[in-house]
Formats: C-alpha cells, sequence, structure tokens
C-alpha cells in the first residue's frame, strides 16, 4: 500500500468521499504536497492545466483560473462568506440545485458549471498522479491534514496580503485615480506583489518599494510600505493571535507553566509580530527548528509511513481527537417532547464507539448535530439524520430493546454504523438451554442496569473487540434523558424478589427465553452528501476529463516536436551538419524550416495530432540522411581504426607461426591458413571501401556504414580467435606410484630396493593389511 500527503482543510465530507473512490492497486511509498502552492486549477478550450503550471496562467486566464477555493466546503452559496468571498475572485459563483457553491468556467469551448467537490477531486487526481511519477509505483492512500483543536479560519497567511492590498488599492485610487478592484488581473497582480512584499518585510525594518509595470490602463504604479506600517494595519489581526490560544490551554487543561517548548509552523509565523505575540503569551522563546512551511507535510509524510506496511517507524502513539462535541436528538415514541443526549465530548479520544439502547414500538429518527454550533467553524451545525427501520413491537406488545451503534472513525466522520433489535424467542422445554444462555452472554443484554447508564463503549477500529460500560463517564457527559430512564421502574430488585418468594407456593416453571439480536437497517441522510446518482456522474465526467487531457497532451507533445526539430536542425545546418549537404539543398530545406515555423504560429497553431505528425515525417524525410551522414563521419573512422588493430594482431600472429614462433608451434598449419586466409580478405575489402568512400565528398551518402564495419570485425574475431588462442598440450610427467604409509617413490627405486632387501623379513606396521596374502592373521578384540 502506498500512501499520499496532501494538505487540506476542516471539511471532512470530501475526504470520505476520496477514501470511498481511491482506486485499487498495490506498491509502497510516500509523498508530501503542498496545498496551497498548487491548488489551481486553469481550464482552456481543449484541456486542464493543474499545479504550479495553473499558477502561471492565473492572470493570463483569470476568468478561468479557479483557486482559493478550500474554504467553499461545507457551505451554502448564500453563506455570508461565500458572498463576501466572491467579490475578489477571478471567476464566477453561482449557486446549485442542491443550495451548495458552484464554480463556472469555460471549457472546450463550452460554458460548465463544477461543483467544489469536483474542483477538489480534480486536483487530488492529479497529486495522486504526480506522486505515482515521482515513486513509479501506484499510490492507494493518502493521508490529510484537518486543522483541530483551536484555530481561527480567518486568521492566515491570506488575511495579512488582504490587509496590505487593501491599503495599496486606497493609495492608488487616490495617487493615480486608478480603481484596482475594477479589473480582475489588476487586482491578481496586487495580490501577487502584497505576498512578496510581505515577505520582504520579515526581514526588512525599512522601507520597501512596491513597484507594478503597466498596471492599469498602460500605468505604472509604485508604493512603499515598511514593517511598523504593517503592523499598525494588521493590529486587528494580531489581536486576535492570543484567542485561539487561550482556547488551547483551556482544552488541554493545561496552565502555561506547564508548557516547556513551543514550536511554530507555517508561512504567517515568519512575521516578527506574530512571533512577539506568541512569545509573550508563552512566556518564553519560541522556537523555529522545523521548516516552517514542510512541518505539517512531514508530519503527514510520517502517519503515511505508519500507515504503510513498507516502512518501519519507531513505535509511539498518537491519539486523535474530536474537535466539537456531536449530540443526538430524537423524538419520543409517544410524546411530542424530544429527547437530546450528547453521544462524544469536545477532544474526545477517536476512533470511538458507543452503543445506545432505545425502547420503540416501530421504526424512528435520530438527527446528529454539533453541541456547540458557536464554535463550529461553519454555519451549518447539523451532521446528518439517520431512519432506524424494520422495528417493531414484541408479542406481547412490549416496547422492544434497539441498539445503536454511533461511531467516529479514523478520519473524524461521524456516523451510525449498526442498529440492531433484541428479540425475545421463547424455547422448547426439552431444549438444551447451552445454546441460549450462550447467545445471552455474548450480546450481554442490559437486564440489570439501568437504561440511562447503557451506554457501551468501544475504541477499537473494527468494533470487534468486547465492549465496556462506563456508566460513570456517561452519566457525567449529560443529564440522563426520560426515555433512556424508561426501563428503570421496570427492574425489580433481586432482595425484594427474595422476600416475596417466602411463603409463596411453588410457581409453574417457565419457559426458557432466547434472546436473539435482529440487525436493522439504517438511511442516513448526511448534509452536504452527494448521491449515489450524482457521485457517478461526478466520475464519469472526470473520467471524460482524464481523456480529454491525455488526448490533448499527445497533441501538444506532437506539436512541440515539430518545433524542437525546426530549431534544433536549423542551428546544426549552420554548424556541424553544413559540410554533410550540398549549397543547394542546403538552401532548401533552411526554407522549408521557416515556412514550418510560420506554420505552426498561423494557421498550424491549432491542429489535430496527424497534421504535426505528418509535419515531422516531411522534414525528417530531408534532415534525416543529413543526420546519419554526420554520424557515419564521427564513427565510421573509429570502426575503421579498430579493424585495422584487429588485422595487424592476427597478421602478426600468422607471420610469428611461419617464423616457428614456440608460442604457436601447437597450432595446425592448416588453421593457420584460414587465419591468413581470412585476414587478407578482411584487409582487401578495408582497402577497396576505403579507396571508394576517399572518392565521396561530405555530403554524398556514404559507402560502407559504421554498423557494416562492426559486422566485419565480429566475421574476423569469430573466425581467427578460436584458432590463435588454442591453449597448448599438456606434457605428462612419469607416474609416481603410493606406497601404503609412505612418501611416493619411483617405480626403478622400488624395484632395487626389492633386490637388496631379498630374503629379509617385511616389515610389520600398525594397521598394515594385505588381502592378497593367502595367510591371514585373526585378532579378537575385547
Amino acid at each position: 500500500m502506498a500512501t499520499a500527503t496532501v494538505l487540506g482543510g476542516p471539511a471532512a465530507h470530501w475526504v470520505e468521499s476520496f477514501q470511498k473512490a481511491r482506486e485499487e492497486g498495490s506498491g509502497s511509498g510516500t509523498w508530501r504536497g503542498r496545498w496551497r502552492r498548487r491548488s489551481v486549477i486553469s481550464f482552456g478550450s481543449k484541456n486542464r492545466t493543474i499545479g504550479v503550471a495553473a499558477k502561471n496562467q492565473q492572470i493570463t486566464h483569470a476568468n478561468n483560473t479557479v483557486s482559493n477555493f478550500k474554504r467553499f466546503h461545507g457551505r451554502a452559496f448564500n453563506d455570508p462568506f461565500i458572498q463576501k468571498e466572491k467579490e475578489n475572485l477571478s471567476y464566477d459563483l453561482v449557486p446549485l440545485k442542491n443550495g451548495g457553491v458552484g464554480i463556472k468556467v469555460m471549457y472546450m469551448g463550452e460554458e460548465h458549471l463544477f461543483s467544489v467537490e469536483q474542483i477538489t477531486a480534480m486536483l487530488l487526481t492529479k497529486l495522486k498522479e504526480t506522486a505515482e511519477n515521482s515513486l513509479k509505483k501506484p499510490v492507494t492512500d493518502c493521508v490529510i491534514s484537518v486543522l483541530g483543536t483551536a484555530f481561527d479560519p480567518f486568521l492566515g497567511g491570506k488575511n495579512f496580503d488582504e490587509k496590505l492590498v487593501e491599503y495599496f488599492c486606497a493609495e492608488f485610487k487616490t495617487k493615480y485615480k486608478l480603481d484596482a478592484k475594477s479589473k480582475i488581473r489588476a487586482l491578481l497582480r496586487l495580490y501577487q506583489e502584497c505576498e512578496k512584499l510581505k515577505k520582504l518585510m520579515s526581514s526588512n525594518s525599512t522601507d520597501l518599494p512596491l513597484n507594478i509595470e503597466c498596471f492599469m490602463n498602460d500605468k505604472d504604479v509604485s508604493g512603499k510600505m515598511n514593517r511598523s506600517q504593517f503592523e499598525e494595519l494588521c493590529a486587528e489581526l494580531l489581536q486576535k493571535i492570543e484567542v485561539p490560544l487561550y482556547s488551547l490551554m483551556e482544552q488541554t487543561h493545561l496552565k502555561v507553566e506547564d508548557v516547556s517548548a513551543v514550536e511554530i509552523v507555517g508561512g504567517a509565523t515568519r512575521i516578527p509580530a506574530v512571533k512577539e505575540r506568541i512569545a509573550k503569551f508563552f512566556g518564553k522563546d519560541i522556537s523555529t527548528t522545523l521548516n516552517a512551511d514542510e512541518a505539517v507535510a512531514r508530519g503527514c509524510a510520517l502517519q503515511c509511513a505508519i500507515l504503510s506496511p513498507a516502512f518501519k517507524v519507531r513505535e509511539f502513539s498518537v491519539t486523535d481527537a474530536v474537535p466539537f462535541p456531536i449530540s443526538l436528538v430524537w423524538n419520543h415514541d409517544s410524546e411530542d417532547t424530544e429527547g437530546v443526549h450528547e453521544v462524544f465530548s469536545r477532544n474526545h479520544a477517536a476512533p470511538f464507539s458507543k452503543v445506545l439502547t432505545f425502547l420503540r414500538r416501530g421504526p424512528f429518527e435520530l438527527e446528529a448535530f454539533y453541541s456547540d454550533p458557536q464554535g463550529v467553524p461553519y454555519p451549518e451545525a447539523k451532521i446528518g439524520r439517520f431512519v432506524v427501520q424494520n422495528v417493531s413491537a414484541q408479542k406481547d406488545g412490549e416496547k422492544s430493546r434497539v441498539k445503536v451503534k454511533v461511531r467516529v472513525n479514523t478520519h473524524g466522520i461521524f456516523t451510525i454504523s449498526t442498529a440492531s433489535m433484541v428479540e425475545k424467542v421463547p424455547t422448547e422445554e426439552n431444549e438444551m438451554s447451552s445454546e441460549a444462555d450462550m447467545e445471552c452472554l455474548n450480546q450481554r443484554p442490559p437486564e440489570n442496569t439501568d437504561t440511562d447508564k447503557n451506554v457501551q463503549q468501544d475504541n477499537s477500529e473494527a468494533g470487534t473487540q468486547p465492549q465496556v460500560q462506563t456508566d460513570a463517564q456517561q452519566t457525567s457527559q449529560s443529564p440522563p434523558s426520560p426515555e433512556l430512564t424508561s426501563e428503570e421502574n421496570k427492574i425489580p430488585d433481586a432482595d425484594k424478589a427474595n422476600e416475596k418468594k417466602v411463603d409463596q407456593p411453588p410457581e409453574a416453571k417457565k419457559p426458557k427465553i432466547k434472546v436473539v439480536n435482529v440487525e436493522l437497517p439504517i438511511e442516513a441522510n448526511l448534509v452536504w452528501q452527494l448521491g449515489k446518482d450524482l457521485l457517478n456522474m461526478y466520475i464519469e465526467t472526470e473520467g471524460k476529463m482524464i481523456m480529454q487531457d491525455k488526448l490533448e497532451k499527445e497533441r501538444n507533445d506532437a506539436k512541440n516536436a515539430v518545433e524542437e526539430y525546426v530549431y534544433e536542425f536549423r542551428d546544426k545546418l549552420c554548424g556541424p551538419y553544413e559540410k554533410f549537404i550540398c549549397e543547394q539543398d542546403h538552401q532548401n530545406f533552411l526554407r522549408l524550416l521557416t515556412e514550418t515555423e510560420d506554420w505552426l504560429y498561423e494557421e498550424g497553431e491549432d491542429q489535430a495530432k496527424q497534421a504535426y505528425v505528418d509535419k515531422l515525417e516531411e522534414l525528417m524525410k530531408i534532415g534525416t540522411p543529413v543526420k546519419v551522414r554526420f554520424q557515419e563521419a564521427e564513427e565510421r573512422p573509429k570502426m575503421f581504426e579498430e579493424l585495422g588493430q584487429r588485422l595487424q594482431h592476427y597478421a602478426k600472429i600468422a607471420a610469428d607461426f611461419r617464423n616457428k614462433d614456440e608460442k604457436y608451434n601447437h597450432i595446425d598449419e592448416s588453421e593457420m591458413k584460414k587465419v591468413e586466409k581470412s585476414v587478407n580478405e578482411v584487409m582487401e575489402w578495408m582497402n577497396n571501401v576505403m579507396n571508394a568512400q576517399a572518392k565521396k565528398s561530405l555530403d554524398q551518402d556514404p559507402v560502407v556504414r559504421a554498423q557494416e564495419i562492426k559486422i566485419k570485425i565480429k566475421e574476423l574475431n569469430n573466425t581467427c580467435e578460436p584458432v590463435v588462442t588454442q591453449p597448448k598440450p599438456k606434457i605428462e610427467s612419469p607416474k609416481l606410484e603410493r606406497t601404503p604409509n609412505g612418501p611416493n617413490i619411483d617405480k626403478k627405486e622400488e624395484d632395487l630396493e626389492d633386490k637388496n632387501n631379498f630374503g629379509a623379513e617385511p616389515p610389520h606396521q600398525n594397521g598394515e593389511c594385505y588381502p592378497n596374502e593367502k595367510n591371514s592373521v585373526n585378532m579378537d578384540l575385547d
């Protein structure tokens, strides 16, 4: 599994959509990317440009270049924030049928309307493609950073840029009578220059100039700003810095004295005034050892490595948290009043599951919402509605016990994952009770606990581990609702029951009850969730656009190939290729190259791919022979030199053989004649072709090519090398015989020794054995 890093915002629903739509694959690797620098998409008449390349078109194609759309997620078109941002955008925002935000652009010569989710999917698809091209393997997962705990979505680098833009818009209107906001291209250029100025002021306290040529109406504008003026302009923003810091300390239940070190990340933290405010709040120097732009991305990359099985990292625990409290509300079965219960408090550990028990006679609806709407950075506090279906009363008419499992998964997304209804089924008296007992034990029916405390929790991702009752924790989160305590009076106390049984006649044996859990379907209607049909349509549209982008890339590549060929050959015709084409062809070819260049920028500007392929083939018919002559003139002398060296080598060996050189006297004369014959034939061939080539001019096709000479060298080596490298035969030395327990001695010496020892008793040695002797020696071994 490969994982990729993407930096994003707090909108979580599109994270889930991307997770569901991700492709299956294999491989491993990590990748991280900066969202802000690449979150630009430019739409053209033929294709889309996404990323850094699109950022270059942000001014030239302003109306069709989409950027800064991240904060539009999860908002309706009539949201005041959308209406305010709309004024400063180069592209058009329009309402969608569902009330969401739509982006209108011209694509393929037609007007298209895309949702924010579609635009985000385009960016993620491009980032995935970039990661796969870099890693050379598929990417199947991603890690997206989402801000949490305590933050202000309207306190960032862009907000500081806006203060500078407002200042210079007013100055230029007074000084030059120019309204920068009336022309979007001028406004975008001003934004770019103000961002550069802001960065310069972080390292310079003196007056810094701002100059823009041909700003509007062919007029140049200029201004200046220093750090002190900048801090005065941004005083309101600087005062807001401490608000999320106080919120952070409150939520973490820490004091300033408990913090041992402070590390700041993010581009805006480079502003000296921001550093000073943070340092003053904590009462200590702040650390900037991490790269402010890449710190979060590196953290995501580390999380990628943790998730990927291909990487081994040091073990450590990271506990995620629910940033905003989540509650459930429902209607009572027979009353008009509503029940409310906070299922997840602020900063509750995640992922986490809880099981709630309801008493119902029919289907019922649960609505999830954020308990503290003021603390949510979006105006919509509702999460979604969940309808638990197929609920029915028990056979005796009593309410059924319905268990509902609510969950916040690893992505921070709330959902009601499962629901089940507890049914009591009577069993035969002679039936074994072990099965029913085991069923009751596994299902843990809350027969002996109050319903208001029947909240079970599970912090595992799969939710298959045994669930643990945490009565105290759940009771402290919110007061018990009337419905959740409805069974309290129905459960008799054990001691009272025992007292009633005293002095009473024995009762009839009751039938055994088997408890069965029946799974119930859940209909989920999440706020801003894309329907299946709409999601499929988006996927199909994206697939068509990807194919169109691919075709357009191939067309542009073909066009660029023609352009590159024109420039390359024109330069070389006046350089290294000049000698390899005759004067008349030289002039004609130069003229053709110039005509092709003019065609590219006129009627050939927007032609089909095949037109460029045909044009390139036309040029190559003339250019390729010239290129081949040049290459042959470079390689042919090297090949002739190598062939000559091999001929000299084999000719010298043949001469040494004729002179009875001991190194070659073992070679058969007939074999050596083959070598001499091959050398003579190849030498004659080389002399002939060299003489013929010498008569040719450089602008004519060569008589022989380097590849042919290379083949001759190979043939010569194949014929001669096996002969001249024959090893000399080995001379065998006299054979030596080895005595049983002695050194090797010559046979003659052995015979002489036998004569001298004739009649003497042969020596006996330990371990000697004479198998040929008639008499054998028997040895008894104890």
